[in-house]
């Protein structure tokens, strides 16, 4: 069981701190689709929070479509709503005993409901033209408010799958997919009940990202010098307002915590002067770099930078390509 950690003296409400911490966890996967989340007794006991405040918190995140409410079993983190029938079978699976089974059991079922073999192949082909077409167009989306992360997201793709990948605010995104005949949303899993509420009139598939668990960063940050500066610098302001409440959970008032979107400039210039160590994103380290380099007849010392490697999941990079027939080699 996670130990979540709750700040009694923080100016953020416990509530928000708990949220954001089992957030998180659901976002990283620590816990996954269909696992049962502890109760409110023993969430109480954990975090002395009192379980009148856990039960608003676990409600916060039903509304959030994060979990879901079985009666008389509890609190489970919400599996997403499988694809239609079909969409998942893939022609390059013939290769292998196990997906040629697969496929000659639905061929064997359609054959049984008076389809014909040619209505058979017309069904298959159709649904293989359609994840091609899927596959020909994908977009990332999330919020304007935080078109950061949306970068984070797009720049892991493009290297990891290496096919052109499109960023769309989430408040254009309608107007985008009207203009589509087929595509592919993908988002993180924080946005995922947004953008599926405005690509289900389309002929689009929206496919969820869980963002990397940062446990190597947080394994760092644990062992850090009391009273040491820590410096946190992102593109996105979404990431800067987790890892916030994550460090503050972690450390108290142990660290001085500074934080500062690399676009700002006057922020980031204060905290490459303070820091003793800073950790970043691959997109927003070469200006981390830059800017220490511009202040260095300032700095006191050098801080030590730490570049996280990912912000999207190892487990998400290959789910995406299967999904997307973009899987390694089939020999």
């Amino acid at each position: 069981m996670l130990q979540f950690q709750i700040q009694n003296d923080s100016e953020i409400p416990a509530s928000k701190q708990l949220f954001d911490q089992i957030r998180f966890a659901i976002a990283s996967r620590q816990y996954p689709p269909g696992h049962r989340l502890p109760s409110t007794r023993q969430l109480a006991m954990i975090t002395g929070l009192h379980r009148n405040t856990i039960s608003k918190v676990y409600q916060q995140l039903e509304e959030n479509s994060l979990v879901e409410s079985i009666a008389g079993s509890g609190i489970y983190v919400k599996v997403p709503n499988p694809e239609g029938a079909g969409q998942r079978d893939n022609p390059l699976f013939q290769d292998y005993p196990a997906a040629s089974q697969l496929i000659q059991k639905s061929l064997d079922e359609l054959l049984s409901q008076g389809l014909s073999l040619s209505q058979v192949r017309e069904l298959f082909l159709t649904v293989v033209d359609w994840r091609l077409r899927s596959t020909a167009r994908v977009l990332v989306t999330v919020p304007q408010r935080d078109l950061g992360a949306g970068e984070l997201i797009l720049q892991e793709l493009e290297q990891a799958l290496v096919i052109p990948v499109q960023l769309v605010p989430l408040e254009d995104l309608a107007a985008t997919l009207a203009e589509m005949n087929a595509g592919t949303v993908v988002t993180s899993r924080y946005f995922l009940a947004e953008a599926e509420a405005v690509a289900s009139p389309y002929a689009v598939r929206v496919i969820p990202i869980d963002i990397y668990d940062y446990s190597q960063e947080l394994a760092l940050i644990k062992k850090l010098p009391k009273d040491n500066c820590l410096g946190i610098v992102s593109l996105s302001p979404g990431i800067l307002s987790i890892a916030e409440i994550l460090i503050h959970s972690l450390r108290g008032d142990d660290l001085f915590l500074k934080s500062a979107l690399v676009s700002d400039n006057h922020k980031l210039r204060h905290l490459v002067r303070t820091a003793h160590t800073i950790i970043t994103d691959p997109a927003s380290q070469p200006m981390v770099l830059q800017t220490i380099t511009a202040e260095r007849d300032d700095l006191i010392r050098r801080p030590e930078v730490i570049c996280t490697q990912h912000y999207i999941g190892e487990k998400s990079i290959t789910t995406l390509k299967r999904e997307l027939g973009l899987g390694e080699s089939w020999d």
